[in-house]
């Protein structure tokens, strides 16, 4: 049997027969990496990558109508997986170093050893480091069994010989299959190992839990196939400095994408965060503050209370600056152009600042009501109450529409001491709901911000 040499991009897997400086598929530069590989028989061409086949049925006749969950017993990921794992499913973990990656499977060992046997499979740590891990974090299990190796065939070889109910590989690019000439970590590697990882595991209906290493961009390392191959794929979506810790669901085919998880960095490793709807918001709370406001954001059924803060200051530059974090910065340069329109505020020769507190990212329109007034109140400086609220999307003709979820947002703001909300005009029964919130109904973009800052103003304060 022959070989040939291709030239594979890194990032997105094209494969061609010569180097280019360019890949034409997604355009990165200096991402081809020349590998050697075996020239696969006629025979085999039409060998899938995960090799699955069944029989013809009816779908009233399948099995899969009675899906069975195996709680983690870690509440925060059990949320965020849709109420535990299924028999079969292939999970992704990803996150830069030192996020909490290992730390949060090792945990999830001892847990999940309570319901099978759990083999912890890892490339880059030595079975006594990863004891002296499971001290520090007190975990103990003598259900939990430990393999360092890289080798894909002997990981096999061991999962066949424990035929473990969770298998946990720590990490994907640090396992080589030994049949093929790249080095660990290349894309037909990764593709390979998840593929026969893969093939072993689903139909014995084992949990795999997969680790995965992310680029300086941010992307998860190998091929783009990695993340169709499997069931479900997380994300850590915070910095590693900060001490809460965001997980998210980028794909879950058994369970939604909108949850996210959030946890707290404690010396016993990472424990769900308590009272998650405050989190994000700054600690005085007691007095009213130029450029800030106050909204209820939703991450899936959660509402999370958002502090959003707007700094505007005149510019020294020929083109002002437009900053965000935390927010889409699209979004709110829309919602800047907006307020200069139907608000008469000129930001052509200021500098705009945009910060979401708490180091959290988010993406819900109910945002956009609070963004225009932080800014307002900083460009005027008008300091907004602390127990005020502002929820509403925000449109381009000064609008503003209703959101989903009114009155867990408002129920939530009551448990915090809010008591006036700017918003549309709600339901009967979101407004049946609410006892301690006074809802101010507004429709329009320069309605809101204009009773928002006669009911603020103080006597002889500049507008």
């Amino acid at each position: 049997m022959g070989f040939k040499t291709v030239y594979r991009c890194q990032q997105c897997g094209h494969e061609t027969s010569k180097w280019l400086g360019q890949c034409p598929e997604c355009r990165g530069w200096n991402t081809l990496a020349e590998e050697v590989v075996e020239k696969a028989p006629a025979q085999n061409k039409s060998k899938s990558l995960t090799g699955f086949s069944s029989e013809l049925l009816k779908l009233s006749d399948s099995a899969a109508q009675d899906e069975r969950r195996t709680s983690t017993g870690v509440s925060e990921f059990d949320r965020l997986t849709g109420g535990g794992v299924v028999p079969g499913q292939m999970l992704l973990l990803a996150g830069p170093p030192g996020i909490g990656k290992s730390t949060l499977m090792l945990q999830l060992a001892q847990r999940l050893s309570e319901k099978g046997t759990v083999l912890y499979v890892s490339g880059e740590e030595s079975p006594q480091q990863i004891s002296a891990r499971s001290r520090r974090l007190k975990v103990k299990s003598d259900a939990v069994y430990l393999l360092a190796e890289t080798a894909l065939d002997k990981i096999l070889a061991a999962y066949r010989k424990l035929k473990p109910a969770f298998l946990i590989i720590d990490s994907i690019q640090t396992a080589f299959h030994p049949e093929l000439s790249g080095s660990p970590g290349t894309i037909g590697q990764v593709r390979e190992c998840a593929a026969e990882l893969l093939r072993a595991c689903k139909p014995d209906g084992t949990v795999l839990f997969i680790l995965g290493h992310v680029t300086k961009e941010g992307s998860l390392a190998g091929p783009k196939v990695l993340e169709h191959i499997v069931d479900t794929v997380l994300y850590f979506d915070s910095e590693k400095n900060s001490l809460l810790r965001i997980l998210r669901a980028h794909k879950n085919r058994f369970g939604p994408t909108s949850e996210i998880g959030i946890f707290q960095m404690e010396a016993s490793g990472l424990e769900p965060a308590q009272e998650q709807g405050s989190l994000y918001v700054s600690a005085t709370l007691d007095k009213p503050v130029q450029g800030r406001a106050f909204s209820v954001a939703m991450e899936g059924t959660r509402p999370i209370l958002a502090e959003v803060q707007a700094l505007v200051s005149p510019t020294r530059y020929p083109f002002p600056r437009r900053i965000a974090t935390g927010l889409d910065l699209t979004r709110c340069q829309m919602l800047l152009a907006a307020v200069e329109k139907h608000l008469g505020v000129s930001l052509d020769s200021k500098d705009v600042f945009i910060n979401l507190a708490g180091g959290i990212r988010m993406s819900d329109p109910a945002l956009d009501l609070a963004v225009c007034a932080a800014v307002i109140s900083s460009a005027r400086d008008i300091p907004l109450p602390h127990d005020w609220l502002f929820v509403g999307e925000a449109g381009i003709l000064g609008q503003v529409a209703r959101v989903s979820w009114a009155a867990q947002r408002f129920s939530e703001a009551a448990r915090f001491g809010f008591k006036k909300a700017f918003a549309p005009p709600l339901a009967r029964k979101e407004a049946a709901a609410l006892e301690h919130v006074q809802i101010r109904d507004i429709n329009e973009l320069a309605s809101a911000i204009n009773a928002a800052a006669k009911s603020s103003k103080v006597p002889g304060q500049s507008r």
